[in-house]
């Protein structure tokens, strides 16, 4: 059986977990795969198009279990089952924040977060603004916790904030480095649900 797209895209997955992206190369999947560097090149043009391809198939499934009803709870779970998806692969949350997929998974999952805003009466440009501030917020999350430990940033950032350089940082230093980054996100999402229902007067 001859080789496709989907088993390379499966191939690059894995070596991602296995060298993270920084080290995936085309010739690594090709490697993997035991076939000709030109023969993933016949599925991907290049790695852009192989990245954009694995970010799509890490939202593979998002929006494939049932969903609570009321729209505030729809939309923070599909949050989260982004955020699960990208935190199942290594780097992932920089694998797709480095990419723009028009593909099949990235698009289901785009048109859940929407549609759930206009069915709770939001108007269209801020639904569409909305999903692109919950996408960036979760990425953007999501890369800091993926992101590998500094070491000493702790005692650093504690010698350097004192009373009486940083008056307000230093009153709520225990709170800015927390290790719970699940807490941090469901913070800040909760935030931006409930300025929508605030700004456009609908019940969470």
């Amino acid at each position: 059986m001859g080789l496709d797209r989907q088993q390379v895209v499966d191939a690059a997955l894995d070596l991602l977990d296995e060298i993270g992206l920084d080290a995936l190369t085309m010739r690594k999947v090709a490697d993997r795969l035991g076939v000709r560097l030109n023969t993933v090149y016949w599925h991907v043009s290049g790695k852009p198009q192989l990245l954009e391809a694995m970010a799509d198939r890490m939202l593979l499934g998002c929006t494939d279990e049932p969903l609570p009803e009321p729209w505030a709870d729809r939309l923070r779970e599909l949050a989260h089952r982004y955020r699960r998806a990208l935190l199942a692969r290594r780097d992932g949350a920089r694998v797709v924040a480095g990419t723009y997929p028009a593909e099949p998974c990235t698009f289901r999952l785009a048109d859940a977060m929407t549609a759930t805003l206009l069915d709770a009466g939001i108007e269209p440009r801020a639904a569409a603004w909305s999903v692109w501030a919950i996408a960036y917020y979760t990425l953007g999350l999501t890369q800091e916790e993926q992101a590998a430990a500094v070491p000493g940033l702790a005692d650093r950032v504690g010698a350097a904030i004192t009373p009486d350089r940083y008056p307000a940082l230093a009153a709520t230093m225990p709170h800015l480095l927390p290790a719970d980054f699940g807490q941090r996100f469901d913070f800040g999402l909760d935030l931006m649900l409930a300025t929508l229902a605030d700004k456009h007067g609908i019940r969470r």
